[in-house]
C-alpha cells in the first residue's frame, strides 16, 4: 500500500498544528472534547483540582448522543425480536472487531506501546478502530495518555472524581477543562505522528469512519441475506455502536468506582470483573493503572475474561506482534504486599498460603493472650 503522497500532506498539516495548535486545525475532530492541542512532552507535575470551573455544555453532542441512545434502544428491540439471526451474529462480530480496535489497537498498542506490531496487524487494528468510531487512534491515544499521566485530576479527560456520569459520558457533553488543555501541551505524541497508518487514518477519518461504522454494517446484511434496511441500520449500526461505546465508557466510570484494589489501594481504579467480561479484559483496572506498560492489562493474561490478550498472543505466535512487555511475578507480589488492599487471591491478608515467617512476624507484632 502506498501512502506517500497522502502522508506528506498530512505531515505538513501536523507540523503546522504543532506550531499553532487549535481546535480548527485538527483534522477529523468530531467532538468538542477532542479539540485539545496535538503537540504534547512528559514530565510536568500533576495539577490540582479546580472544582469551581463552570461547565460549558456542548449542545450538539448532547443532542447527538441523546438520539443515538434512543435509537439504540429501538435497535436493541429489533435485535431481540425482529432481526434475522444472521444479522444478530453480524452485529455481534462487529462489536468484537470494533472492541478489539480499541483494546488491542488504540489502547494497548498505540496509547501504551505495551507491544509492537508489524504493518499488517497495525492495518487490521486501524480498520477495526475506524469501525468503532471513537475518534482516530491518534486522538484516542492522546486522551488516554492524559488520563494516565493526570489520573483523577482536572487534566484527566474523564476525571472520575467529578462523578460517575461525568466519567462515563458527561466529559463528552461539556468543553474541556482549562487544565486539560494547558497540561496537554506537555505530552509527547511523536511516536503516533510517525506511524504512517495512523497518519492515513487521521487524514481520511471523515471518509473512512462513516463507511466503517454506519454504511458497511448496514449494506452487508441487506445485500448478503436480504435483511430490511430498518433492521440492518438500527441493529448493526446504531445499537452495536452505542453498545461498544458504553462498554468502553464503563472502564472510565464503573471500573473507577466499584471493585477490589489488590495492587494499589490508594487509587480509584479497581478490578471489575463485569467490565472485564464486556470490554475484552479491560476491567482489571487496578492492575492496569499500577502497571500500565503490561500488554495483558492484567496479572493473568490467559484469563477467560481477557480476550484481547488472547488476540495479541495469537498474532505473537505468527510473528505479527512482538516485544510484548509484561511484569515479573516478583514485582507484582512485592507491590501487592506493599500497597494492596489485601484482596489478592494469592498474596492477600489471611491467605492460607502466606509465608510462615510473615505470619509468625504478624503474631509477634500483635500477640494475643492465650
Amino acid at each position: 500500500m502506498n501512502f506517500e503522497s497522502e502522508i506528506e500532506e498530512c505531515t505538513e498539516r501536523v507540523t503546522r498544528s504543532k506550531m499553532a495548535p487549535n481546535a480548527t486545525e485538527l483534522n477529523g475532530v468530531l467532538f468538542e472534547s477532542d479539540a485539545a492541542t496535538p503537540d504534547m512532552a512528559l514530565g510536568t507535575a500533576p495539577v490540582m483540582q479546580a472544582d469551581k470551573e463552570p461547565k460549558k455544555y456542548v449542545w450538539r453532542n448532547i443532542i447527538l448522543f441523546a438520539y443515538l441512545h434512543v435509537a439504540a434502544v429501538y435497535g436493541g428491540y429489533l435485535f431481540l425480536f425482529e432481526a434475522k439471526w444472521l444479522t444478530c451474529i453480524f452485529a455481534y462480530l462487529l462489536y468484537v472487531v470494533s472492541g478489539l480496535g480499541i483494546t488491542a489497537g488504540a489502547h494497548r498498542l498505540w496509547a501504551h506501546k505495551s507491544y509492537k506490531a508489524k504493518w499488517p496487524l497495525r492495518l487490521i487494528l486501524m480498520i477495526f478502530n475506524t469501525i468503532a468510531f471513537q475518534d482516530s487512534a491518534m486522538d484516542w491515544s492522546r486522551d488516554h495518555r492524559m488520563h494516565h499521566k493526570y489520573s483523577e485530576t482536572d487534566a484527566d479527560p474523564h476525571n472520575a472524581t467529578r462523578g460517575f456520569f461525568f466519567s462515563h459520558i458527561g466529559w463528552l457533553l461539556v468543553r474541556k477543562h482549562p487544565d486539560l488543555k494547558k497540561k496537554g501541551k506537555g505530552l509527547d505524541l511523536s511516536d503516533l505522528y510517525e506511524d504512517q497508518i495512523l497518519q492515513f487514518q487521521k487524514k481520511y477519518y471523515l471518509i473512512l469512519m462513516p463507511l466503517g461504522c454506519f454504511i458497511m454494517p448496514t449494506l452487508v446484511p441487506i445485500y448478503f441475506w436480504g435483511e430490511s434496511l430498518l433492521n440492518a441500520f438500527f441493529v448493526c449500526a446504531l445499537f452495536r455502536y452505542a453498545f461498544i461505546l458504553n462498554v468502553t465508557w464503563l472502564v472510565n466510570s464503573a471500573a473507577h468506582k466499584w471493585g477490589d484494589k489488590p495492587y494499589d489501594k490508594n487509587i480509584k481504579p479497581s478490578e471489575n470483573m463485569s467490565v472485564a467480561l464486556f470490554a475484552f479484559g479491560e476491567g482489571f483496572h487496578n492492575y492496569h493503572h499500577t502497571f500500565p506498560w503490561d500488554y495483558k492489562t492484567a496479572e493473568l493474561g490467559n484469563n477467560r475474561l481477557n480476550f484481547t490478550t488472547t488476540f495479541i498472543n495469537f498474532f505473537a505466535k505468527i510473528g505479527w506482534a512482538y516485544d510484548l512487555k509484561t511484569v515479573s511475578e516478583d514485582i507484582v507480589r512485592s507491590r501487592v504486599k506493599r500497597t494492596g488492599d489485601g484482596s489478592h487471591n494469592l498474596w492477600g491478608w489471611g491467605d492460607k498460603d502466606h509465608d510462615k515467617e510473615e505470619i509468625n512476624a504478624a503474631i509477634r507484632i500483635n500477640p494475643k493472650d492465650e
